[in-house]
């Protein structure tokens, strides 16, 4: 999120250096993500130790606190994982928050700057790896587990007037309502062709933006919030669509990363699925944001510019081909 959290960050430093038992020295807010009850910050100690500190309003699902242990249990070992508190567990209570304490890794995002060879090969392991493993017991019991039924259209339904009548969006919905009506009348569509594949524990969310390295070295992946056994297309839907970081895959980087997952035939009626269900999600939180009243002007456009990025997207008549 650009704005920051309504909170006091001296009493939210106090509280990391006591949970965590780190001498917090500095809080570093970092206006990242797009998701509207989450916000990150650096945590800089009088040792020179960094930390990432994610903070939520409400709770975390146990998956996302869970989770990432046993995958770098299983080797995974680009999966950054939260630091576990003294007492036990990951997950700390700050009013009507929690919060989670990560290592920092350099090196920002690679939605800019895009992936190396080497990096795409790796992103082809990392996923194989990540489908490859086997939930424990516990873990199955509190992923969420494909349905196929989204309520992005109903979220889409509930803002369609008032954003025809609001001042920022009006002329945005002029332009591009109908193409969105298509879009959420299209998701139901695919849905109910689609093929129930086989289940895997997916990511999710897992596009270059959710990649961190420094220079070419190796990858680190964050953002665990929302994992979910669902066939593989899930995630894979990253790969075949061109929809996610300046710098999508092409024939050469298909290659390289064909290399690092293996045999690769992925369902193109899934993969439809999810890039139009992504899509209608997408649409649907960015209009929620901008009609918060609480949001700032800069708020409002960043998000009515990712917005559009989307809707011209969809508006496209080759879209649906």
């Amino acid at each position: 999120m650009i704005d920051k959290p309504g909170v006091d960050e001296r009493l939210l430093a106090a509280e990391v250096s006591a949970a965590w038992v780190v001498e917090v020295a500095r809080l570093v807010f970092m206006p990242v993500g797009l998701d509207g009850d989450a916000w990150a910050y650096r945590v800089d100690t009088r040792d020179g130790e960094r930390y990432f500190l994610k903070l939520r309003r409400g709770e975390f699902s146990p998956a996302a606190v869970l989770l990432p242990g046993l995958l770098r249990a299983h080797g995974v070992s680009q999966v950054v994982a939260p630091i576990g508190l003294p007492e036990g567990g990951a997950a700390r209570r700050f009013d009507d928050h929690q919060l989670l304490l990560y290592p920092f890794h350099d090196g920002g995002s690679l939605w800019g700057r895009g992936l190396t060879d080497r990096q795409w090969y790796e992103y082809g392991q990392f996923l194989s790896r990540l489908h490859a493993v086997t939930p424990s017991t516990d873990i199955a019991a509190v992923l969420p587990v494909e349905t196929y039924r989204s309520r992005a259209g109903e979220r889409l339904g509930t803002r369609a007037e008032q954003a025809a009548a609001s001042e920022t969006l009006g002329a945005f919905w002029n332009r591009y309502g109908a193409a969105l009506q298509r879009l959420s009348a299209r998701v139901d569509d695919l849905a109910s062709h689609v093929t129930h594949g086989r289940h895997v524990i997916c990511h999710a969310d897992i596009h270059p933006g959710n990649l961190i390295a420094d220079g070419g070295g190796p990858l680190h992946v964050v953002d665990w919030d929302a994992p979910i056994l669902a066939p593989r297309e899930r995630d894979l839907m990253f790969i075949y669509s061109r929809d996610f970081g300046d710098h999508p895959v092409d024939a050469h980087r298909a290659a390289l990363f064909h290399r690092g997952y293996g045999p690769l035939e992925p369902d193109r009626n899934l993969l439809n699925y999810y890039r139009s269900e992504r899509h209608l999600d997408e649409v649907a939180a960015f209009l929620g944001s901008i009609l918060d009243p609480e949001a700032s002007p800069e708020s409002r456009a960043n998000d009515l510019h990712w917005l559009t990025r989307i809707a011209e997207t969809v508006a496209d008549p080759g879209y649906a081909a």
